[in-house]
C-alpha cells in the first residue's frame, strides 16, 4: 500500500508579493490606516488590488463564423428576451460589432424588435 501526503492546491493559497511605494504614498497609507479606514497597509493594498481587478476586465472574443455568432444571438435574446448589445457580446465572447450588425438584420428580419 503507498500513500502520499496531500498538498494544498497551490492557486487557493495567498502568496505574499511585494512592492516598492514612495514615502509620500507611504504618509498617505499611514495617514487611512490612523483614520481607522484600514487595519494595516497589507490591508489597504489588498483593498486596491480587489478594486482594480473589479474594474479591468479581459475581454475574450472567439472566434466563429457569421452564421453561428447569429444561432447563438437569436437564442441568447430568446433565453433572456431583453438585453444590450454588449451584454450579448460578453456573454457569448463575440465581437460587439459583430453582435451589433447581426442584432440589425435580425430587426430587419423582424425576428427581433427594439424596445
Amino acid at each position: 500500500m503507498t500513500t502520499s501526503v496531500i498538498k494544498p492546491d497551490d492557486q487557493l493559497q495567498p502568496r505574499a508579493v511585494g512592492t516598492k511605494v514612495t514615502p509620500k504614498e507611504i504618509k498617505e497609507i499611514e495617514a487611512l490606516i490612523e483614520a481607522g479606514v484600514y487595519l494595516s497597509v497589507s490591508d489597504f493594498i489588498r483593498d486596491c488590488v480587489r478594486d482594480k481587478l473589479k474594474a479591468i476586465k479581459v475581454v475574450k472574443i472567439r472566434d466563429v463564423d457569421y452564421d453561428t455568432a447569429k444561432k447563438e444571438v437569436l437564442g441568447y435574446y430568446r433565453s433572456y428576451s431583453e438585453a444590450y448589445d454588449y451584454e450579448v457580446a460578453d456573454d457569448l465572447e463575440l465581437d460587439y460589432e459583430l453582435v451589433c450588425k447581426i442584432t440589425d438584420e435580425l430587426e430587419v428580419e423582424g425576428r427581433l424588435e427594439t424596445i
